[in-house]
């Protein structure tokens, strides 16, 4: 269907910007949130941006199929009117305005599109300030578990309720994880959202895909993707510390 494949990209990219860890605090109710003052750890504690880079997926890794989108191509969530109603712990999410990445919060963020844009998988990394990541991932864990539904508009006005589930999606049951599931003119659409920590590192995870409500392939590239991370920043999945260096 013509507007299935745009509106599944909003989700994405929407979804993304949820989860995007480390960029700027934000509301989950109606009072203003509490000014929070956090001593920053030197930056060459933290992965660099290029360490981040070298810890995502390729589309080799994902296979022949898989294409990456350049950051450009994928629509916006943000300028104008949200388009994400139904939980005010997302939308908030949603609609806060992040800092740009810097040697104190470095962040890489990538997508891929498979065969006709379906499914897409979208993956970031995101490093800060122990104290503040573990701020900013209890916010996102939260939200998880209140959200029960989200609505998605598209430019066009085409609207998509998800209905939102907490699933396990990796090897941890502890790892935060939801299942999106929708119905835009009898086409199915349906998604996975996960976040991990590594030590300073969040992994903000993402796939969505239309006509399947499989789980299987989700599970399989959040495995690859929590195999990398782990592997290349040298910190086990659920690690709240950075890795000690031994000289």
């Amino acid at each position: 269907m013509s507007h299935s494949r745009p509106l599944l990209a909003l989700t994405a990219a929407a979804v993304v910007t949820v989860v995007t860890l480390g960029t700027a605090p934000v509301a989950t109710g109606s009072a203003p949130p509490p000014t929070l003052t956090v001593q920053r750890a030197p930056a060459d504690q933290l992965p660099t941006a290029e360490q981040l880079k070298a810890a995502l997926l390729t589309a080799e890794e994902l296979g022949p199929d898989f294409a990456e989108i350049p950051a450009d191509a994928s629509p916006s969530p943000g300028g104008g009117a949200s388009p994400v109603a139904g939980c005010d712990a997302l939308r908030a999410l949603v609609n806060r305005r992040g800092a740009e990445p810097s040697p104190q919060v470095p962040h890489q963020e990538i997508e891929f599109d498979g065969p006709g844009g379906n499914p897409m998988i979208t993956e970031s990394l995101t490093a800060e300030d122990s104290a503040k990541l573990t701020t900013d991932f209890a916010t996102v864990t939260d939200a998880f578990a209140t959200c029960h539904s989200l609505t998605f508009t598209d430019g066009t006005g085409t609207t998509v309720t998800f209905t939102v589930t907490p699933i396990t999606l990796g090897d941890r049951p502890d790892a935060p994880a939801v299942r999106l599931d929708g119905d835009l003119a009898g086409t199915q659409l349906n998604g996975y959202l996960a976040v991990e920590r590594f030590g300073p590192t969040a992994m903000a995870y993402g796939f969505f895909q239309r006509d399947s409500g499989d789980s299987q392939l989700a599970s399989l590239y959040y495995r690859a993707a929590v195999t990398k991370a782990e592997r290349t920043l040298n910190t086990p999945a659920g690690t709240t510390t950075a890795p000690t260096t031994t000289v």
